[in-house]
């Protein structure tokens, strides 16, 4: 009743006007830097840090949460309509929304993606409510050994994925680590893989990996039906923007599965977005009565990732408001903002600052609602992208890459990455080498060197180490689990259709 009663305190903070315009503004600017390539709720909440100095704590943290989420929102909506994911966790929104929209289904991909991420971010803010403190602490349990188990279980899923062709998967994961390690050696201080250039001892940004290998390589493939005067099938008439009792059937399964693990995912810090969509995905490939529909328009792919990339971003705020330990990239500059706004985050935040804190839940649930009135309307006018022509369109593509990219560091150089991260998405496509893999290893592959590294040292060399944790023992049979259920379940599958053909018959 205690919670409750605090919960009603937010409400009111949040539902005066001042709140909720700055909440429908962050959530319409969220929703439009998720679409943008490059862009995402980082680069939105660090433009609006210096409005927010004359602003009330309450309302500059409202503002920059519905950023956040507006984003997750919106970032699906460049995955659906050209293949080219507005942040890391929309890549997996990419596998089956884009393939739904070119077979005819692209209102459908946008409304349950709408769907998919209000719901999912409406139930993380419920479990928010619930269990931020003890999922929290279970959180700092994990050292730098949990955390490389964490990353071995979740490359071994992703890689998993593609089991039609384990050896290209592994190809594709490895190449990825090989990106996350050029740059200096933070530890060591000596560059890797730079080639004497000064641009690359910070290493390759991850934004200009996955627009790279998501949305030049797609300029790349589509030239050759541009030269042919072939273009892609795409709708040219549009209905209403909604999904058929078939469609929600199909996933409403996945959003109620999903949703508790992008939320856990969430809490871990550093995880991210990134890996709860895509393991997200993976799992529900996995338990799939029909995982060879995945990739070609599932509706399921496409809302599996979609409710846990918008839980994952309510489940990153919690190690930030009750530890201070931000949970993502995005709440890592939240956690800036409250520190020039003059508060501590932590468990004291609760009880100093109640209306903050509570507030700030509490504007979480009118938010979702907010986001998801904005996106479904706005869909419509989204669609009609599909119908430009392929010759204006894919130049488009390119030019919205690019000044993405360019945001970024504003280094010619990753121009040239762009380029080659392109050619190589390309190439990986005409030979189907799956690209999930690389994007999740260029992703954590840092972090897992980093975490495997500070495990030795924990350990004077030791990999015993790894074995020593309850976490880590069930991280790794998990990873392993996940490698050879796929074999496992053709095993099977070939087994029973032998049975099948021995039986006699009268």
């Amino acid at each position: 009743m205690e919670v409750l009663g605090y919960l009603a305190q937010g409400f009111l903070v949040a539902m005066t006007p001042v709140n909720l315009v700055w909440m429908v503004a962050g959530s319409a600017l969220g929703t439009v830097l998720g679409m943008l390539p490059g862009l995402g709720p980082s680069t939105g909440i660090a433009l609006l840090l210096p409005l927010t100095f004359g602003m009330r704590p309450e309302t500059a943290l409202i503002a920059m949460c519905a950023i956040y989420y507006g984003a997750m929102f919106g970032g699906s909506r460049s995955s659906i309509l050209l293949n080219v994911p507005g942040d890391g966790a929309a890549v997996a929104s990419a596998f089956d929304g884009y393939p739904m929209a070119c077979k005819g289904q692209a209102e459908a991909a946008l409304a349950i993606s709408a769907i998919a991420s209000f719901i999912g971010g409406l139930l993380s803010t419920i479990a928010f409510v619930l269990v931020a403190l003890p999922v929290a602490r279970f959180a700092l349990r994990f050292g730098p050994p949990e955390y490389f188990c964490l990353m071995i279980f979740a490359l071994a899923a992703t890689a998993a994925i593609s089991k039609e062709a384990l050896l290209k998967g592994i190809i594709s994961l490895v190449f990825g680590l090989m990106l996350s390690t050029v740059g200096l050696d933070f530890q060591s201080g000596v560059p890797r893989f730079t080639f004497g250039s000064q641009e690359l001892q910070m290493g390759i940004d991850f934004v200009v990996v996955i627009i790279g290998i998501y949305g030049i390589s797609e300029v790349f493939v589509n030239l050759e039906h541009i030269a042919d005067n072939v273009a892609k099938p795409v709708q040219s008439k549009f209905g209403r923007i909604w999904i058929t009792m078939e469609q929600w059937k199909k996933s409403i399964g996945p959003i109620l599965r999903q949703t508790p693990i992008g939320f856990l995912i969430g809490v871990l810090p550093g995880a991210g977005g990134t890996i709860a969509a895509l393991m997200a995905y993976n799992n529900e490939k996995q338990i799939s009565k029909h995982p060879e529909e995945f990739g070609k328009g599932a509706i399921e792919g496409l809302a599996a990732p979609e409710a846990a990339n918008n839980a994952c971003s309510v489940g990153a705020l919690i190690p930030m408001m009750t530890l201070g330990v931000p949970g993502s990239g995005t709440t890592a500059v939240m956690l800036g903002a409250l520190l020039i706004l003059g508060l501590q985050p932590g468990p004291l935040l609760f009880e100093q600052h109640p209306d903050v804190a509570w507030g700030i839940i509490a504007s979480m649930f009118l938010g979702n609602v907010v986001c998801a009135l904005i996106n479904i309307p706005l869909a419509g006018a989204l669609v009609r992208v599909l119908s430009v022509p392929p010759k204006l369109l894919y130049p488009l593509v390119v030019v919205l890459a690019f000044l993405g990219v360019y945001t970024i560091n504003f280094s010619v150089m990753d121009f040239y990455l762009l380029t080659i991260l392109g050619l190589v998405g390309y190439l990986m496509k005409k030979f189907k080498v799956p690209t999930a893999p690389l994007i999740l290893a260029s992703v954590v592959g840092a972090s897992m060197e980093s975490s495997f590294r500070q495990s030795l040292m924990l350990s004077n060399g030791s990999l015993a180490v790894f074995f020593r944790s309850w976490i880590c023992l069930v991280l790794l049979l998990a990873a392993a689990v996940s490698v050879a259920w796929p074999f496992i379940s053709d095993w099977r599958s070939k087994r029973n259709q032998g049975e099948a053909v021995d039986v006699p018959v009268d």
